[in-house]
């Protein structure tokens, strides 16, 4: 993975090593996670990235890397100085790439947020969520990327950790993907549970229904905050102020309100800070504090002290929303 990795951030020879003002900015590189195959991606966010440069005055170049964990190196090593997240990631992102949060998607529909889902086959004899908690050993289960909100976290938490359950060893075999692969996963009945989330299934009503209509929905999470966009904190003011200008006001005609509804059903976007990030945070914290509780082989002694860390970090945080 690091091999691969350094050859991809190698390949990228761009003139900005340092970005002390917008005159050494001569290309901007736009991380795009790996929610599906790279192809797909790229017809999605190609007329995007395209307008984005013609407004702001420089090429931007699409980096389409294999796992989410690539976009977020690629960005801590000036690689990628803009980049489409998911709310986990980009708090790897903030806290590790110099990255901060400026804008985030806003629905087609208005909705706030969308939804994760715990998914099989409509031709399994999997009913509902207590069957899965109750006879793991006889499934097997898609899990998303290590970094995806959806895709992990929040099932994670919500289904799992919540339970006391660990999905490494509650089912047969666990096997990680992107929402794409574990939706096919399950209509191809290679596992015979996945999660995914609602992006997922709006697009599949769209463009195949009948797909859709072999998948059954099992659980349905909370309302997860829509996606952000995070910009390395290093771009000069007038670069960032140009790029947010563009990414916030774009949607204006029939041609790009067409490009936003390929790109999971948005209408556009809204100015937005790190702040967004603070439920995801709580999510983390909460996952974290109920495996400590629930660990059998940890004495009481040596649990206070990590949960009274939790507890403090999620007072910061409670006095930050």
């Amino acid at each position: 993975m690091i091999k691969k990795l350094k050859a991809v951030l190698a390949a990228l020879a761009i003139g900005t090593a340092s970005v002390a003002s917008a005159a050494d900015v001569t290309e901007l590189n736009f991380g795009i996670i790996a929610t599906e195959k790279a192809g797909a991606l790229k017809q999605m966010w190609e007329p995007f990235l395209e307008d984005m440069g013609k407004s702001v005055g420089v090429k931007v170049n699409g980096f389409y890397a294999t796992d989410y964990a690539g976009i977020i190196e690629a960005q801590r090593f000036n690689k990628v100085h803009i980049a489409w997240y998911g709310n986990k990631a980009a708090i790897d992102a903030v806290d590790r790439s110099n990255g901060e949060v400026f804008a985030q998607f806003v629905d087609l529909d208005g909705t706030p947020g969308y939804y994760s889902y715990l998914i099989t086959h409509k031709d399994s004899a999997i009913k509902t969520l207590d069957q899965v908690l109750k006879n793991g050993k006889d499934y097997s289960f898609g899990i998303g990327d290590p970094s995806s909100t959806s895709g992990t976290l929040v099932p994670s938490y919500y289904v799992f950790t919540l339970n006391n359950l660990e999905p490494k060893t509650h089912f047969k075999v666990m096997r990680s993907s992107n929402h794409e692969g574990n939706f096919l996963a399950v209509l191809n009945k290679q596992v015979d549970i996945a999660t995914s989330n609602s992006e997922m299934t709006e697009k599949m009503k769209e463009k195949s229904p009948e797909k859709l209509e072999q998948i059954r929905i099992l659980w349905t999470s909370p309302l997860i905050p829509r996606d952000p966009l995070v910009w390395r904190k290093d771009l000069p003011a007038d670069v960032k102020k140009k790029v947010q200008d563009f990414v916030t006001g774009y949607g204006k005609n029939d041609r790009e309100k067409e490009i936003l509804k390929n790109m999971y059903r948005l209408a556009g976007f809204k100015a937005s800070t790190d702040a967004q990030l603070i439920p995801i945070r709580q999510l983390e914290l909460f996952k974290d504090r109920k495996k400590i509780e629930a660990d059998e082989h940890m004495s009481v002694a040596d649990k206070k002290p990590k949960l009274d860390a939790i507890d403090a970090k999620l007072a910061i945080l409670a006095k930050q929303k």
